[in-house]
């Protein structure tokens, strides 16, 4: 089975968690035409982890590097699933069952359906997992 065309890069940037931080990134993005598709920050100890899939994500990478970010490439894979009650829990149950942990995750609602953004252990066991089960994998082209 070819799992390449389902796994996106994802950036993942590391900052100071004070104000104007995100501003920042945003802003050195924005000055590179580059298009944040969907992203989600956690924070512990002081320090943010500001987590994005962007349409250009080596160009990301080399701009926000330049200014002095600490930026990481992780793997994710992205499911359609229902935008409907119990949505989540079918996705979450085919992992579950599988042993495949999530280690994060973050979502957004489209007009049609919502997608689900997710870091597991397992990454070719998912989406084989995913696939079987009749669910709808996003291809990285849809990303970058």
């Amino acid at each position: 089975m070819d799992t390449k065309n389902y796994v996106i890069k994802q950036i993942s940037i590391f900052s100071e968690n004070r104000p104007g931080r995100l501003a920042s990134i945003a802003h050195a993005l924005g000055e590179e035409k580059i298009n944040i598709l969907a992203f989600s920050i956690a924070e512990a100890n002081g320090f943010g982890v500001v987590r994005a899939l962007v349409d250009h994500p080596e160009k990301a990478y080399k701009k926000l590097s330049s200014l002095g970010f600490n930026v990481a490439f992780t793997d994710v894979i992205a499911v359609q699933m229902q935008d409907i009650p119990g949505g989540l829990y079918e996705i979450a149950k085919v992992l579950g069952d599988a042993q495949i942990n999530i280690e994060y995750s973050y979502a957004y609602s489209g007009k049609d359906a919502a997608v689900l953004i997710l870091r597991v252990d397992q990454v070719e066991d998912a989406i084989g997992k995913i696939q079987k089960s009749g669910a709808t994998l996003l291809e990285r082209s849809v990303f970058h």
